[in-house]
């Protein structure tokens, strides 16, 4: 756990401290209008529940929507074909930058999961998949498109599945 907190916090960016700090700065600014408040019970109880939802849900779904504006792109999954000879699969695929940033590096990730005939499954399957792989790609510049290649093994699955591709760029 501490693992992942220390690299969170090394990923961060300016944006992230801007908005951060200015969420931090609204809750102060409604706590203390609830400290000015408190003769009033309902007001202030109302700024203290509205300053503790934009602390905790404010901040998770403010970086969670910048990061897709800041860092907008789209993968396409082209070909895939599972080989004969190995136990594996090559996907194929292109990344395009959308946004106005040079990405440093998109990690890009292939997820192998199962289909089903019943569509309660095939809703939740995809939520799990059996399979991961992921590429890094570095250096993509604005509007450029590049191609890339996954090799997913060892794969032995031998019915029905998808394939999905997802990224995450910096």
């Amino acid at each position: 756990m501490k693992e992942k907190i220390t690299t969170f916090i090394d990923g961060l960016i300016i944006y992230d401290y801007i908005f951060f700090g200015s969420v931090f700065l609204l809750f102060i600014l409604f706590f203390i209008i609830t400290i000015l408040l408190r003769k009033r019970i309902v007001l202030a109880i109302f700024f203290l529940f509205l300053s503790i939802t934009i602390l905790t849900v404010g901040s998770i779904v403010g970086y969670i929507q910048m990061h897709k504006y800041l860092f907008k792109n789209k993968t396409v999954l082209i070909s895939q074909k599972k080989l004969t000879f190995t136990k594996a699969i090559v996907v194929k695929g292109t990344i395009t930058n959308e946004s106005k940033f040079h990405f440093d590096s998109c990690k890009i990730t292939a997820n192998v999961y199962k289909v089903s005939s019943n569509p309660i499954k095939n809703f939740l399957f995809p939520f799990n998949p059996f399979k991961k792989m992921s590429i890094l790609q570095e250096d993509i510049e604005k509007n450029q498109t590049k191609k890339f290649k996954i090799i997913v093994e060892p794969f032995t699955y031998s019915k029905d599945y998808n394939i999905s591709l997802e990224s995450e760029c910096r």
